[in-house]
């Protein structure tokens, strides 16, 4: 391989038919061939060896072919097929030199080496010269006419062959006019045409049909050397603009690209070697496949490097990126026009095909980031929801209409957003990211309208809670004559106060009907259950609820003052009112009754825990209670068991319970009667006046008789009132006689020691000051250390307590409740 410089010959096939492709790409990127599209030609030339061929072209062209030395005698020169570009001729030309026909070099193997030389030139060329004698013209067995054989048995193999030049230049033409060579050499052509054997097809195909005919004659080079360049400059202007209308080649068909003109020359001369008939449109369609892959790859890895594109994927990996779309087609556009610029000239089907090929690859390409785009608007679309929804709620916007206003202003947003980041030359639809959206935003609307719903609902469940639990509370407490009408009242008016605040507060939300009928059904539910378990909590503290009762109406009057035990009330009477008001609270709390069904729990307690004795004579339960306990029941008529609170059998415990517990609070108030009627009751009976009277007249007699007696007597009342009320004798008295003889005892001494010394300091004129008694204020202390309780509870009789307990039909008293009596600290009646 000789590459010297740009016109310099590069043997492109050795004579063993090896083909140099690492030359011809030297040669191809030396020469800048690739750059020419189909603006280039090729001229073959053929003919006898040692015919001037290299000399012909080097001459015509311009190039370094290596040419024959006439002085070492006529051999072979050129082996194989060289190639040069020609120098200052436009278009790009390239001069493929053939090895010569008929060498003796070769021998037998010649006829098959120049078959296939020849083949290629027409396969390849644009342009043959056939180098002929111009004496073998006319003559049957001239040298001209076995490379014509050739040349037409060749272009047999070619499947819709190119309209190729043959330029026949006659060498050492003679005086005869060319005028007049040239019919003959055109008949001779013609002759050899019909001569040569043709496919069923082309039997009738004219030679017009696959060649231009061109005929030329130059002088001898040897002889007329001067001629001969003179003639070859003339001939060397028609090979400018050669591939030009009019020009030699101006009807060439099936051009390869100059860029594939080295995978078409391999191919070729592959398919020749083989020994195959050649189908150059088919090979046209390999090379177009082949090269247009080659450059949609090449554009493809420039567009993942490139800087452009680099930077906008990584903006769109930190955030969306206004204009995305338009940036995006506008980089594939700018790869896929540097597609087209290359791959113009090769078959348009391939092409184009090639072309959606990269179009694909690039799309494909840019997907993920176009994927990662749309999801930051999506996830943008999405906050931008959360947080208009969040600002309209606060501003007390409605919830459904907020929800319907901002998922449609969210979602043309998005659409806008989705148009600027569409790319040109995808069709790339938005239904899933759109869908997406419309879920995800769907679905925090439903998580908002769910939140929202349940703090509505907690805060209306909380405001009924305050506005039933005390009160209801209340009402059991009190244990008024309608307490369960009263809770029911209660609750059917905070209830429905609630149901049309709750209504209200929920008609923003445009819930189905059928919704907020179950919603405010719930808060029904729930205000019921909350009385009913602040009943069933009451009921718990049922027996201290009764005790307090008890306590309240025994102590106190009708004006709610204490109660003074002075031995004018009727005991037997407060205490059944008293137990009767208790017996009020045990039945309220028996059951719930809130459905306003009538029962007899309260009548059956009644009769059967105070009316005992009054039942028995009632017709209605004369038969009954001879033969049942109406108590002795784990459940009340016409009371459903889950409304029970306190069963009759419970009912009757714990009324035992309490009478017992309550018992030493009678026996107190008992005992404080019968103290305070011994206290005040000190004169002696009548009886003994009405004798004292008789037996002492003569004794009254004789005191009015004596003034002075009665003076000493007078003086001796005053002394004695003043220490009476001054030791407060008749408050000592009232917690009974022994306490207060010891109380007295233990204070007169002082007292009339007080007194004497009052009476002596007034006589000498120094009065106590006022406000000062010591002695008074020790011997109250000491009143007050030495109060202890009444002893006199201890001595009164059963059978005054048995009277009580008798008068109000109770058989349940018992000896352990004696002694529990005994050990229970001083009730409230006896500290008032």
């Amino acid at each position: 391989m000789d590459t010297i410089d740009h016109c310099s010959a590069t043997q492109l096939i050795d004579g063993d038919g090896v083909f140099n492709v690492t030359g011809l790409d030297n040669f191809i990127n030396t020469s800048n061939l690739a750059s020419c599209g189909l603006s280039y030609a090729v001229v073959a030339i053929m003919g006898p060896q040692s015919s001037g061929k290299s000399t012909l072209m080097n001459h015509l062209f311009r190039t370094s072919f290596r040419e024959m030395d006439a002085f070492r005698g006529r051999s072979q020169t050129t082996k194989g097929i060289w190639i040069a570009k020609c120098t200052g001729i436009e278009p790009c030309t390239i001069a493929m030199d053939l090895e010569g026909t008929d060498g003796r070099e070769r021998g037998e193997d010649d006829t098959a080496f120049e078959k296939q030389s020849a083949l290629f030139a027409l396969a390849v060329s644009d342009i043959v010269l056939i180098n002929m004698w111009c004496h073998d013209i006319g003559r049957e067995q001239a040298a001209n006419k076995p490379l014509l054989k050739t040349v037409f048995q060749v272009m047999m193999r070619l499947f819709s062959p190119r309209k190729t030049t043959l330029l026949f230049v006659i060498r050492d033409k003679t005086k005869t006019p060319l005028e007049n060579l040239e019919p003959i050499l055109r008949e001779d052509i013609q002759k050899i045409w019909d001569a040569v054997p043709k496919p069923q097809a082309l039997v009738h195909t004219p030679l017009s049909e696959f060649f231009n005919v061109e005929v030329t004659a130059l002088s001898s080079y040897e002889d007329k050397e001067y001629k001969f360049k003179e003639e070859v400059a003339q001939l060397r202007q028609r090979f400018f603009h050669s591939i030009a209308p009019g020009g030699l080649a101006g009807d060439r068909r099936g051009v390869v690209p100059a860029s594939a003109f080295s995978i078409s020359a391999q191919h070729i001369w592959k398919v020749i070697r083989e020994n195959k008939d050649l189908d150059l449109p088919a090979h046209k369609v390999m090379v177009a496949t082949v090269r247009c892959e080659e450059i949609a790859y090449e554009k493809l890895s420039e567009l993942r490097s490139d800087k452009g594109w680099l930077e906008l994927e990584e903006a769109v990996e930190l955030g969306p990126v206004q204009g995305f779309g338009e940036k995006c087609s506008s980089i594939i556009d700018t790869y896929l026009s540097l597609y087209d610029e290359e791959t113009i000239f090769f078959d348009e089907a391939v092409r184009n095909a090639k072309r959606k090929q990269l179009e694909s690859n690039a799309l494909d390409l840019v997907y993920p980031t176009y994927t990662t785009m749309l999801g930051h608007l999506r996830s943008k679309a999405f906050d931008d929801f959360k947080t208009k929804l969040d600002q309209s709620l606060n501003n007390g916007e409605g919830f459904a209409s907020s929800v319907r206003m901002w998922s449609q202003s969210i979602m043309l947003e998005f659409d806008k957003g989705f148009d600027d980041a569409g790319v040109r030359q995808a069709n790339w639809g938005s239904s899933k990211v759109r869908d997406k959206l419309r879920r995800d935003i769907e679905s925090h609307a439903l998580s908002v309208c769910s939140a929202k719903l349940s703090e509505i609902t907690t805060n209306f469940e909380k405001h009924l809670a305050k506005a039933l639990a005390e009160p209801v509370e209340s009402l059991f407490e009190a244990g008024g004559k309608d307490t369960w009408l009263s809770i029911r009242k209660l609750l059917k008016r905070e209830t429905e106060t609630a149901i049309a605040d709750f209504a209200a507060c929920v008609a923003g939300f445009e819930l189905e009907e059928e919704t907020v009928e179950k919603m405010q059904q719930s808060l029904r539910d729930y205000a019921r259950t909350l009385v009913e378990s602040k009943a069933r909590e009451e009921a718990a503290k049922v027996l201290i609820r009764m005790k307090d009762r008890f306590s309240t109406v025994f102590n106190h009057d009708s004006d709610s003052l204490p109660r003074v035990w002075t031995g004018n009330e009727d005991i037997r009477a407060i205490t059944r009112d008293a137990r009767s008001a208790s017996l009020k609270l045990l039945s309220d709390m028996a059951a719930i009754r809130l459905d306003e069904k009538p029962d007899r729990v309260e009548r059956i307690l009644q009769l059967s825990l105070i009316d005992k004795t009054s039942a028995a004579t009632s017709s209605q339960y004369t038969d009954r209670e001879v033969s049942v306990d109406p108590l002795a029941s784990s459940t009340w008529e016409e009371v459903s068991p889950g409304d029970i609170l306190i069963s009759p059998v419970q009912c009757k415990s714990l009324w035992r319970q309490f009478q017992g517990e309550t018992e030493y609070t009678i026996t107190q108030a008992i005992a404080a009667q019968e103290a305070y009627k011994r206290n005040n009751n000190w004169l002696p009976p009548a009886w003994t006046i009405m004798a004292m009277a008789i037996f002492g007249f003569n004794e009254f007699m004789m005191l009015l008789k004596n003034p002075l007696l009665i003076l000493g007597i007078f003086v001796a009342y005053l002394i004695g009132k003043a220490i009476w009320i001054q030791l407060d004798i008749a408050g000592e008295f009232r917690h009974g006689t022994l306490p207060g003889i010891l109380s007295v005892s233990s204070k007169v001494f002082p007292a009339v020691m007080n007194l004497l010394k009052r009476l002596a300091e007034e006589a000498q004129g120094n009065p106590t000051p006022e406000g000062r008694e010591p002695h008074r204020s020790d011997s109250q202390i000491f009143r007050n250390e030495v109060q202890k309780p009444d002893s006199v509870s201890s001595s009164i009789s059963n059978s005054a307590l048995s009277s009580v307990g008798s008068s109000e039909g109770d058989n349940e008293y018992s000896t352990t409740n004696s002694s529990q009596r005994r050990r229970t600290n001083v009730p409230e009646a006896e500290l008032s």
